[in-house]
């Protein structure tokens, strides 16, 4: 490991450290998803089914700890070329891309939405190993966007800014400010089970399983979600930054229907300190059957090397999760960066 990736590792350890290990609770509860999740009225946010503590201890011991896979090799992570020109004009049905990382762009009919849109070399500390699969210019001006929480590998500053001044964004409880420092107008925050409307959109925030910080912030001051957008012909569930949680099964329960769960299947190992605030590909593939959802999107691996496991591991190992739970792959979609996925009228 060269000293420059060595120094990135121990910024994201120390960073990572804020997380640390659950505490106590009834995970299994479905109620508490509805439940109070934030300390007074101005106090931090927290998962009401299962809040963490933080552990500095835990993360120096990730960092001192040997690293099982051999990352000496290049990843092999699919790239296609992609110029987003069909961004630009309406389409028939709905087709979707992968930008990198979190980040999707829905193309509905004449519509655009993206998820945690990040399209520059850096999160943070973290050089980006692949481009953007599309240009930022390809974007229009009448876009909006949706951002699960204020991690740097989520929530970009320079492509906010860089983004034209018109697209819309739709952020959890205390981001919005962010989004008006760099003279963004167009922004609403919304807590979880919020809605709001933006012409034939259904915009919804959601509980997921994760915890919020950035630099000038305390840690949680910023809400996370997970979102539901529903054009009124296709619902696409985006699951953001989450650990696996009981959630999921009854998410499935009350949202039906969805047809497609973007959910994230990277940045998992090791699983003793990860597994709160990161799914497995395993589990992934288990939230997306308890969503119900009719196709699956993967997302959130190959672009930034963030934990243990080398950047092109994650679709082997959901590969294996989908074989070992006797599933059926063709719902599945691992696109490449810059890839799309045109849905079929049933949203297959």
């Amino acid at each position: 490991m060269s000293a420059g990736a060595r120094a990135a590792r121990l910024g994201v350890a120390a960073w990572l450290a804020a997380a640390g290990a659950a505490a106590a609770g009834d995970p299994n509860d479905p109620a508490l998803l509805h439940a109070p999740h934030r300390e007074g009225t101005d106090g931090p946010f927290f998962n009401p089914w299962k809040p963490m503590e933080s552990s500095f201890f835990r993360a120096l011991r990730w960092q001192l700890s040997n690293n099982p896979y051999d990352k000496s090799h290049p990843a092999n992570v699919p790239v296609v070329r992609n110029d987003g020109g069909s961004l630009a004009r309406p389409i028939d049905g709905a087709e979707l891309t992968w930008v990198g990382h979190a980040t999707v762009a829905i193309h509905d009919g004449a519509d655009v939405a993206l998820t945690d849109p990040h399209f520059t070399s850096r999160a943070l500390v973290l050089r980006r190993h692949q481009a953007p699969g599309i240009p930022l210019a390809a974007v229009p001006a009448d876009a909006f966007a949706v951002v699960s929480h204020s991690h740097y590998d989520h929530l970009d500053s320079d492509t906010v800014e860089e983004l034209p001044a018109t697209v819309g964004w739709y952020v959890p409880l205390g981001l919005g400010g962010f989004f008006r420092e760099r003279g963004r107008r167009d922004v609403t925050e919304l807590d979880w089970w919020q809605s709001a409307k933006r012409g034939r959109w259904t915009i919804t925030c959601l509980p997921s399983q994760h915890w919020s910080l950035r630099l000038g912030d305390s840690r949680n001051e910023t809400l996370w979600c997970a979102w539901l957008l529903d054009s009124g012909e296709r619902r696409y569930f985006f699951a953001g930054d989450t650990g696996y949680f009981a959630g999921f099964a009854q998410l499935g329960r009350e949202l039906p229907p969805i047809d497609v769960a973007i959910l994230p299947i990277g940045a998992y190992e090791p699983r003793w300190f990860m597994a709160y605030q990161h799914m497995d590909p395993a589990q992934a593939y288990r939230a997306f059957r308890e969503l119900r959802a009719r196709a699956m999107v993967a997302v959130h691996w190959g672009t930034f090397d963030l934990t243990d496991e080398p950047l092109d591991e994650p679709p082997r190992e959901l590969a294996r999760a989908i074989a070992a739970a006797g599933g059926d792959g063709a719902r599945v979609h691992v696109l490449p960066i810059g890839g799309t996925w045109k849905l079929d009228p049933e949203g297959r």
